[in-house]
């Protein structure tokens, strides 16, 4: 037998199996292993925390994504009053650009309007020291930095490609220009949010409808011409009826957990004057004052209303209720017209071009309530009424797309009456579905004898009144004084809704 064939017999015989100890104890039967393996579980918040981080880098590769390796620049071919015509440039309408003054400085503007390869720029900046041939660059949008809280919404819209300025709760207590800068000398606003200064208005149908009522402070509002929250309502006065001191009252007084002023085209000393004596501290505390003093060019105290509106936007999303004050909206109108006069656009209406009554309802439509269970926007505009004159094109425009217009007269001012509201010529549109009808039966109970004295007074004065002759007159008469005195009020006293309301139901004796 050769050495294979013994190898080959070696290999057939099968192996012995050990011998088992004789104290061992038997080997329990293993179970068969599975044909997959089964990865452990992962717990929840290990998918969580990796989710956050997957999100963060996405959204960090798509700025990333988003950076231009060239940077692309125009040249200053022309300056014409406010207009400033530049080429080589293709921007939309809305666009920020920067031109380079010699020395390293600069100037910000915004386009306006093109013509071809020209475009129009408005400056927003001084424009002292700009040559021929400046270089003029574009402005990106800074978009915000990703973090690993939430995830960065995409930018797709138009509006989102137009400046974005700072919101945010930082806001509160400060005083701020057009642009978002400072101007109460208390440092930097540190806030992470912006927005878009050109958000668009809500859908109509998806507003909550004005339901609640909004306390203001004012007596005569209250109880005669009730407001809701998210109406909006225009102060119709001319110059000197104490309408400031009105909108401070409201400030200091509302029931609005957050109140947004907007000072536009007023001169600088009303703005300071209205910060310090007017709105005060304790209203100054839960306030934000963006101001574009007269002073600034017109295109920044465009910027200043649509900032206003647009930080009243960022707290009414967060479910809060906004007062949002604006004096004034025909200062908003006047600047729109130098623009659009500048570029060429022809005037319609006493010296108006059409793009100004585009512009404020434009305006005016983003303020109000927000969906269902959100928060709101209470706006109350002024409207400037040249030489009292309530058939002015902007206020005539302004009464048509307002929820309610409150005229303050001259003749009441004259006459030591504050606040100077003409009930006759004051309307509060949503005040039938706020109040009950009880309420709303004296309210024109209370207008009509305030009527009837005030057609009949210049009867009163000369004597000729004969009393017995008309009952409804005499009540009218012997009631007027408290009348009178119910309407009036104090720049520091506070009339919330439930006590105004009481006070003209024992007015004429009546039950709440």
């Amino acid at each position: 037998m050769t050495d294979s064939s013994v190898i080959d017999d070696e290999q057939d015989v099968p192996a012995e199996a050990p011998a088992q100890h004789a104290d061992m104890p038997d080997t329990p039967d293993l179970p068969d292993a599975p044909d997959t393996l089964q990865a452990p579980d992962v717990p929840e918040a290990l998918n969580a925390h990796v989710a956050k981080w997957s999100g963060f880098l996405a959204d960090c590769g798509s700025l990333a994504g988003q950076i231009n390796p060239y940077q692309h620049a125009g040249r200053l071919t022309r300056i014409n009053g406010l207009v400033m015509e530049a080429s080589g440039l293709k921007l939309p309408l809305g666009s920020g650009c920067r031109i380079m003054v010699p020395g390293g400085n600069s100037c910000e503007a915004e386009v306006v309007g093109f013509n071809g390869e020209k475009l129009f720029m408005m400056p927003t900046d001084d424009v002292v020291g700009l040559a021929p041939g400046a270089q003029v660059i574009p402005l990106e949008t800074t978009p915000p930095r990703p973090t690993t809280t939430e995830r960065l919404e995409p930018r797709r819209r138009a509006s989102d490609r137009a400046k974005h300025l700072p919101v945010g709760d930082a806001l509160l207590g400060r005083v701020v220009d057009g642009a978002g800068r400072p101007l109460d000398g208390l440092g930097p606003v540190v806030t992470r949010h912006s927005r878009s200064v050109a958000s668009r208005a809500v859908n109509p149908l998806l507003r909550e409808p004005i339901r609640r009522t909004m306390d203001v402070g004012i007596r005569s509002i209250n109880s005669l011409l009730t407001v809701g929250r998210g109406q909006r309502v225009g102060l119709f006065a001319g110059s000197g009826v104490g309408k400031s001191v009105l909108l401070g009252m409201m400030a200091r007084f509302t029931s609005a957990e957050v109140v947004v002023v907007g000072l536009i085209g007023e001169r600088g000393r009303e703005v300071k004057e209205f910060i310090e004596q007017i709105l005060g501290a304790a209203g100054l505390a839960r306030s934000v004052v963006v101001a574009a003093p007269a002073d600034t060019s017109p295109l920044m105290r465009l910027q200043g209303a649509a900032y206003a509106t647009t930080v009243a936007e960022w707290f009414r999303d967060q479910g809060r209720h906004v007062l949002l004050i604006m004096d004034s909206l025909t200062r908003y109108a006047m600047a729109q017209r130098e623009i659009a006069l500048a570029i060429g656009e022809p005037p319609v209406t006493r010296g108006y071009p059409p793009s100004v009554f585009a512009r404020l309802p434009q305006l005016v439509e983003r303020a109000g309530n927000g969906p269902e269970g959100g928060g709101s926007i209470t706006a109350f505009y002024t409207v400037l009424a040249e030489g009292d004159d309530q058939q002015d094109p902007i206020a005539d425009s302004a009464r048509a797309i307002l929820d309610g217009h409150f005229v303050l007269t001259r003749q009441l001012a004259d006459g030591g009456h504050y606040p100077a509201i003409d009930i006759e010529q004051s309307v509060s549109r949503a005040m039938h579905g706020l109040v009950k009808p009880s309420h709303f039966d004296l309210v024109r109970q209370f207008k009509s004898l305030w009527s009837r004295y005030q057609r009949a007074r210049d009867l009163i004065a000369v004597g000729a009144y004969a009393p017995g002759s008309d009952p409804q007159l005499d009540l009218a008469v012997n009631m007027f004084p408290v009348l009178e005195t119910f309407l009036q009020q104090r720049m520091d006293e506070r009339e919330g809704y439930e006590d105004a309301v009481m006070k003209l139901h024992q007015l004429f004796g009546a039950t709440p």
